[in-house]
């Protein structure tokens, strides 16, 4: 078994059985830096060095910085040091262990403050590994809070009773009130209501749902109440299920390193076998002991891999804060270098490609109505204007933004799933589904005239571009229509051409919404490929199916909780920030803080950019390396020397990869 801080700290994840649990009895807790034992024993081992260093620089007396350069040494140390032990029982040897002999070797022959900072450097990459595994099981066992607790479950002869969710049964009927979530997956059997299901579809409305409809757990009803039948037990529910993918997606991923940890075994095993010959060759030749034992050590030391160590992590480190700048938080080096290997980017809809949010795209008074655009807003937001539907909001919005003053609405009633009615200026003023003011849906789209000059032409042209269209009637007379449309990202375009370039693969469009609103969102952004329609285990499936039938690696960009188990099972996940759910933040590579959409080409770039400097690094690393080992075994190399080259690749290396740091660099990657 690998004993690697990655593979270490992602035992965590390994997942018990899925089951929902009640929230009040498993309170969602984000894990602190400080609780974790690694994060508390490198700040101990680094605060303890920084003491040290400066006492060592000026002079001071080996008595007052001696005792702390050990505190940072057995802070840090006695972790890897253990595990590599570990290791070794399984017959395995990683760099861990070598750095841990490495800087006790440096410290026998004089050379403290270079063990020190060695292990520094270890502990603290430890513990962040640590801290970003934590924080991503916090967040999937978070999830479940989404659930409620209890269901109110009706008896055969009507009577209720208040039980945990996860005491329900298939076949059950329990009733959902006005603003509860749903206990269970189900299907309706009485009542008429809408229900936000984004977390589950990632479709922006509400969907109406009547008798014979299905609803899922975790969802919020709207103001009808439902009589449902539960159909499936609690543990195999859709959130339920969610919980899984993730999980399964992390510890399949988990096992991933940086690419220079790939090669860590066979180095680690070179070096010892090599220094242990340096050792013991000349000592059998009658070498003194001294003399061999300070040849090895400083073999040891030139042939450590501190210098490769940097070669890898100063470009992926300055490309990280390079992005973060500018509005993408990548999580690590290894997401970072992970970035840069991906040729095709699948997306999300909601929230991703688009806003979220509904906006009024046209409005269009129908002819003998008297009213122009002004006048059937004001009517249409004066009577949508007590409602909290999102709907009845974009339409008071798109009025407020004209500078309009809806009048009063008295006498206001809101049906699910319908629409509104309320008296304005004495008429009453319906605003809702075609088919509510006196027809059906299907005879209005069969071309029949609705009041008026209302044709099945005008409603189908509309329904196939993929906007939502509510009819406004006063009195019973159709006065006009409404068209409203989740908007498109204004660089959404821009990505999608960047995303295109980078990869050389047209981007993927993955979506919970319907085919036809999800084409018109396509249309507009340039994707030709199209999956709509999808449950978030859909969206598993379609990203691994990009990734296996061609084996290609998959970049996804999603912001929603049914977006996670997709980000979880691509080999790279970005995150919308500003309307991320926090499973699909945590469960994300890298998270655009700012939801640029532009700005992910442009760090794919950036990260193409930090490989190729690690690729420079490491050829300098080597030769270096190679020369100081090559002298240490041919010639006589003097300690200071070797350490100075040593020291000197390792400074070389760094100043290299902060090259990315440099604005510059962000604006090649941009284009």
């Amino acid at each position: 078994m690998c004993s690697c801080k990655v593979c270490r700290v992602s035992a965590t994840l390994a997942p018990s059985p899925v089951r929902p649990t009640p929230a009040s009895t498993a309170p969602r807790r984000r894990t602190r830096v400080l609780a974790l034992p690694e994060a508390r024993w490198a700040l101990a081992s680094t605060v303890a060095f920084l003491i040290a260093f400066p006492l060592d620089l000026a002079g001071a007396s080996a008595w007052l910085y001696g005792p702390l350069y050990v505190v940072a040494y057995a802070a840090g140390g006695w972790e890897p040091a253990l595990e590599g032990l570990r290791a070794l029982r399984e017959k395995s040897l990683d760099v861990d262990l070598l750095m841990i002999v490495a800087a006790l070797g440096a410290a026998a022959i004089g050379q403290v403050l270079d063990g020190a900072l060695l292990i520094v450097i270890f502990a603290t990459s430890g513990a962040l590994e640590a801290l970003a595994t934590a924080r991503t099981a916090d967040s999937v066992r978070g999830l479940l809070d989404l659930a409620p607790t209890t269901a109110t479950r009706l008896s055969p002869d009507g009577t209720e009773e208040t039980v945990p969710t996860d005491r329900l049964a298939v076949g059950d009927t329990v009733l959902v009130r006005p603003g509860e979530r749903i206990g269970a997956d189900g299907r309706v059997l009485e009542g008429e209501s809408e229900a936000d299901q984004a977390t589950i579809t990632g479709e922006p409305l509400p969907v109406p749902k009547a008798p014979g409809d299905e609803v899922f757990a975790g969802t919020l009803n709207g103001n009808g109440a439902l009589r449902v039948r539960v159909e499936r037990d609690p543990a195999d529910s859709v959130i339920a299920r969610i919980v899984g993918l993730v999980e399964e997606a992390s510890r399949t991923k988990a096992p991933t390193q940086l690419f220079i940890e790939k090669v860590e075994q066979r180095y680690a095993v070179g070096v010892v076998v090599a220094t242990l010959a340096v050792f013991g060759i000349p000592l059998a030749f009658g070498e003194d002991l001294t003399e061999a034992l300070l040849r090895a050590m400083t073999f040891m030391i030139v042939a450590s891999p501190c210098a490769v160590v940097l070669a890898t992590m100063p470009p992926l480190l300055s490309a990280i804060a390079n992005a973060g700048r500018h509005g993408v938080l990548v999580k690590s080096a290894v997401a970072m270098e992970r970035l840069g290997e991906v040729d095709v980017a699948a997306l999300d809809k909601t929230g991703t490609l688009t806003e979220g949010t509904p906006e009024v795209t046209a409005v269009r008074p129908l002819p003998g109505s008297g009213l122009d655009e002004d006048g059937l807003l004001a009517l249409a937001a004066a009577a949508e204007h007590p409602s909290e539907h999102p709907l009845a909001r974009a339409v008071v919005a798109a009025a407020g933004a004209r500078g309009l003053r809806p009048a009063a609405a008295e006498e206001f009633a809101a049906t699910p799933g319908r629409g509104v009615r309320a008296t304005v200026e004495g008429c009453v003023v319906t605003v809702g589904r075609p088919g509510e003011h006196g027809a059906s849906d299907g005879e209005v789209l069969d071309g029949d005239i609705l009041d008026g000059e209302v044709t099945g032409g005008d409603l189908v042209g509309r329904q196939e571009s993929g906007g939502t269209t509510v009819l406004v009637a006063r009195d019973g007379v159709a006065v006009g229509l409404l068209t409203l449309t989740d908007r498109v990202r204004h660089d959404a375009s821009a990505a999608v051409a960047g995303l295109t370039a980078v990869t050389g693969t047209a981007p993927v469009l993955l979506t919970g919404d319907n085919p036809r609103t999800a084409a018109r969102v396509a249309a507009d952004t340039g994707i030709t490929d199209v999956r709509a329609g999808l449950l978030p285990q859909d969206k598993v499936t379609a990203v691994r199916e990009l990734q296996g039938g061609e084996g290609r690696k998959v970049l996804f960009v999603g912001d929603g909780v049914n977006d996670a188990p997709a980000l979880a099972a691509a080999h790279s996940g970005v995150a919308m920030g500003r309307a991320g759910s926090d499973l699909a933040l945590e469960t994300a590579d890298a998270v655009v803080v700012r939801d640029e959409l532009v700005a992910i080409p442009a760090v794919v770039r950036l990260s193409r950019a930090a490989r190729r400097l690690v690729v420079q690094n490491l050829v300098i690393a080597g030769v270096c390396i190679a020369v100081l080992v090559v002298w240490d075994l041919v010639g006589h190399l003097p300690l200071p020397l070797g350490v100075a080259g040593h020291e000197g690749s390792t400074v070389i290396v760094g100043l290299n990869g902060l090259r990315l740091l440099r604005e510059s660099a962000w604006r090649r990657a941009v284009g």
